[in-house]
């Protein structure tokens, strides 16, 4: 039996892998991301030295089309990221080794970790929310990743404003109306002038962009009803916002809906930073099991 593969594709940075059928990371590289031929090459090189890969499970940085049979099924779509709009990471992928290859968002592969083997383990339906240079969100329901038209792009959902925050918003196409605008990693910087890791606990900084993420939670508790909504991402990595989030998201809720204790409900990652490269090889195998039926 051969190897797995793993490209966890990031705005910033790329991650590459390859592991064993036992989901255990051989070798592990990681790059900046440059612009779309540049940085294939070197995915390439890298899986060049292994020749018995059975499957890759690639989770890129969207918005991506993942609709098969769709003309541009397999290319990253409009992007602000300079060199990637259009591209047809997939197709590349196949000129150089034609092996089945899972084709994904970077959130849904985090998040499928986190389903299979993290914090989401027990549960049949999830929203996972990564909450860094961008935001976006993996949704498990009935065991299933969500996709229809399109994946998710619910780190673009609207948000009402913290009477505190004047900041005018990060994202190019929304400003301050939208999640990932008002809350990811640049957006705090920007607002703050330093970086989530470096705002003392107790800083106003921390109840704004808890109120944030508690109305993106009580949102996704309206319309999904998961059984567990799990933040993940650089920000996140800040637990002292977590007591922080489910006070914000009980108030906001008003005792409307019936959901699980807070400290359940309202979780962080378990898998680390290593859940992208996990969730790609779990997809991967997945994949694998799907074609010998």
């Amino acid at each position: 039996m051969g190897l797995l593969g793993a490209i966890e594709a990031g705005g910033t940075k790329f991650v590459v892998a390859v592991g064993d059928h036992d989901f255990n990371i051989i070798k592990k590289e990681a790059f900046p991301t440059l612009d779309g031929e540049k940085t294939l090459d070197k995915v390439i090189a890298f899986f060049d030295q292994y020749p018995d890969i059975d499957a890759i499970g690639i989770a890129a940085f969207g918005p991506i089309d993942i609709v098969v049979g769709s003309r541009t099924f397999g290319r990253v779509l409009d992007t602000p990221k300079r060199g990637w709009s259009g591209y047809d990471f997939l197709g590349r992928m196949k000129a150089w080794r034609n092996i089945p290859y899972f084709w994904t968002t970077d959130v849904n592969g985090a998040g499928w970790a986190e389903f299979t083997t993290g914090a989401a383990k027990d549960v049949d339906n999830m929203v996972y929310l990564t909450i860094g240079t961008g935001v976006g969100a993996g949704i498990v329901v009935n065991g299933q990743l969500l996709s229809g038209y399109g994946h998710p792009e619910a780190g673009h959902i609207f948000l009402r404003k913290h009477p505190l925050d004047h900041y005018q918003g990060h994202c190019p196409f929304h400003g301050d109306q939208c999640l990932e605008g008002l809350a990811c990693g640049p957006a705090i910087e920007d607002r703050w002038h330093q970086s989530a890791r470096d705002i003392p606990d107790g800083d106003v900084a921390w109840d704004i962009e808890a109120y944030y993420l508690a109305q993106a939670a009580l949102d996704y508790t309206m319309t999904l009803r998961p059984d567990k909504i799990v933040f993940g991402g650089g920000v996140p990595h800040r637990l002292n916002i977590f007591p922080l989030i489910r006070e914000s998201f009980a108030e906001q809720m008003s005792d409307y809906l019936k959901v699980p204790p807070l400290d359940e409900y309202i979780v962080p990652v378990k898998n680390g930073d290593d859940a992208g490269i996990l969730g790609c090889f779990y997809l991967a195998e997945s994949l694998l099991a799907s074609q010998a039926i």
